[in-house]
């Protein structure tokens, strides 16, 4: 078809491509249609631009810049910087094609951002929201189970929703060994991270819950977290119940996201003395300088320490 095919099924093709050959998430790949759908449409109010020909005929960076242009007053910098990102993917993926000779939005300068810190719970909040789910019935016992998942191996909300029994691998038979899952991140990126025996027991009783409320012995293939109606667990859900969980834990008192989770996981083991490099590998990040944004965390909460903490600080507040 060439430059007679319209721009949407062009975008129709290159999600395609994302989906089958980069094995991108559902939540991406919405994310990747939702942008140049916009996109698309401004194309088509402000320059008429509806098939490749037209694109290759009209071709500039203005035919990007404007469209950025006109979303400052309404978006944050860091969903234009997405936006950005994606209309250049597709170009890249239309040049590879030969659909296009040019690619003229590389030519267009990303905004610049500020990237804020993760956001982290303290060891003992940690601790008080383990301990916030009812223990006398399945719901509660999943919930318990989810969350010692989640901060055991520093899971992404769609890692842990994804989990199926089977991912589940026993250790040896020491009771000090440890157990590892299976999980699969982002590109259906494999990875193996350890959890230890406190972990796996909750998870055990989970397990026999679940398989005593549903009267079938699980299998492999099948979720390990379900909702009440034994279907798999969404992202949604979580959210949910971690926001249903935070009104019993007194000690958090900030909002909490699933993702803060796994930074708590990733701050304390670097608080605790692990090397970058290890919890690269077990939060499954391609570059190392994406970890490393955990350093200035784990310094700020230093600082904070040392600030409510140190003597002198002390003795200024009181005299003040």
């Amino acid at each position: 078809m060439g430059l007679g095919m319209t721009l949407s099924d062009a975008v129709a093709g290159f999600l395609g491509f994302l989906e089958n050959q980069r094995n991108l998430s559902p939540e991406t790949l919405r994310a990747y249609r939702s942008d140049l759908t916009q996109w698309m449409q401004a194309l088509q109010a402000q320059w008429e631009v509806v098939t490749l020909s037209e694109l290759q005929t009209q071709m500039s960076p203005k035919l990007v810049r404007t469209f950025l242009a006109d979303l400052y007053e309404t978006h944050e910098k860091t969903s234009i910087s997405r936006k950005l990102s994606s209309i250049r993917s597709f170009f890249r993926y239309l040049r590879k094609q030969g659909l296009i000779d040019r690619d003229v939005a590389r030519l267009v300068p990303s905004p610049k951002t500020s990237r804020p810190l993760p956001k982290f719970l303290r060891i003992d909040q940690v601790l008080d929201l383990l301990q916030a789910p009812p223990d006398e019935n399945f719901l509660g016992r999943r919930d318990r189970a989810l969350f010692e998942l989640m901060y055991a191996c520093g899971l992404r909300v769609s890692e842990v929703v994804g989990l199926n029994w089977g991912d589940i691998i026993a250790g040896a038979s020491s009771p000090e060994a440890n157990h590892w899952l299976r999980v699969f991140g982002k590109g259906r990126k494999e990875r193996r991270v350890p959890f230890g025996r406190v972990s796996a027991t909750v998870v055990q009783a989970y397990r026999e819950v679940l398989e005593a409320q549903s009267a079938a012995k699980l299998k492999a293939d099948e979720p390990i977290f379900v909702n009440y109606q034994f279907k798999r667990l969404s992202a949604r859900g979580v959210s949910k119940i971690l926001a249903r969980n935070l009104v019993r834990a007194v000690s958090v008192l900030h909002s909490v996201s699933p993702h803060s989770i796994r930074h708590s996981f990733a701050t304390h083991l670097l608080a605790a003395g692990a090397d970058l490099r290890s919890i690269q590998e077990l939060l499954g990040h391609s570059r190392i300088s994406t970890t490393q944004r955990y350093t200035h965390v784990d310094l700020g909460a230093l600082s904070d320490e040392l600030l409510m903490h140190h003597p002198l600080n002390q003795k200024s507040r009181k005299s003040s």
